[in-house]
């Protein structure tokens, strides 16, 4: 793997630090059941706060269609991300445009900030450069400690990296060096365990891995696309058929 610059490369005083995080947590009745993808991220916002940078963080929630719904909107994930950092936080209604502009110029060092669901807007996911050019305009530099979302494209995690000063979040750190022991030069043998939805979303990942290890195994709702590429019925458990050939 190349070399990757972190927070120990660049002076944040007093910068505006666009901060890709992974807020994608469990809920229900409106509260968050499960705080791990907080708690892994906690460490780049303190240390961002504590360096007198001004901490914008950007995350997507669900995966909404049609712009704007409540049941997705991140201000419900705020007092998660508070009461775990120990900070208070403010939020913007929208991640881009006036609103997040004006929420944005009330900060101070050492504040932080959660704009709205980056894919109420759908040039999110498309990349597109406009939207990049938006979210750019927010800050001074860019920290991508969305390790999980980081092999998308989208504006706010692939876009903005090449349109500002860009670095790897402490979690990002962690978990491209780990991948570095694992997969530059490992002590064999080496077994891979991959889970998730949807083979599609990580194809390419799975492809780069079947060279490097020397066992793969599938996990999660994507073993049933590989089972069904097998013959073997899933019933109306989530499947990507239409993958059927590229799994054998």
């Amino acid at each position: 793997m190349g070399a990757f610059k972190t927070l120990d490369h660049d002076d944040v005083a007093g910068k505006a630090g666009l901060v890709r995080v992974d807020l994608n947590v469990p809920m229900e009745g409106g509260v968050v059941t499960d705080d791990t993808r907080i708690r892994a991220v906690a460490p780049t916002i303190t240390e961002l706060c504590d360096k007198g940078a001004k901490v914008i963080l950007l995350a997507h929630f669900g995966r909404p269609k049609d712009g704007p719904e409540a049941k997705y909107s991140l201000k419900q994930i705020v007092p998660a991300v508070a009461k775990v950092i120990g900070r208070p936080v403010a939020f913007a209604t929208d991640c881009v445009g006036d609103v997040a502009k004006a929420a944005i110029a009330e900060l101070t060092r050492g504040d932080v900030i959660l704009l709205e669901n980056t894919r109420f807007h759908k040039a999110e996911e498309k990349n597109d450069p406009a939207f990049v050019a938006e979210l750019a305009a927010l800050g001074e530099i860019f920290v991508n400690d969305a390790f999980a979302t980081a092999h998308r494209a989208h504006a706010s995690t692939e876009g903005l990296a090449h349109k500002l000063p860009a670095f790897a979040g402490r979690c990002m750190q962690r978990e491209i060096e780990a991948l570095e022991a694992a997969l530059g030069s490992p002590k064999r043998p080496v077994l891979a365990v991959v889970g998730g939805a949807k083979v599609s979303s990580k194809i390419d990942l799975l492809e780069n891995l079947v060279a490097k290890v020397d066992m793969l195994v599938i996990g999660g709702g994507m073993a049933n696309t590989f089972l069904a590429a097998q013959g073997i019925a899933v019933g109306k458990s989530l499947c990507e058929h239409d993958l059927a050939d590229t799994d054998r």
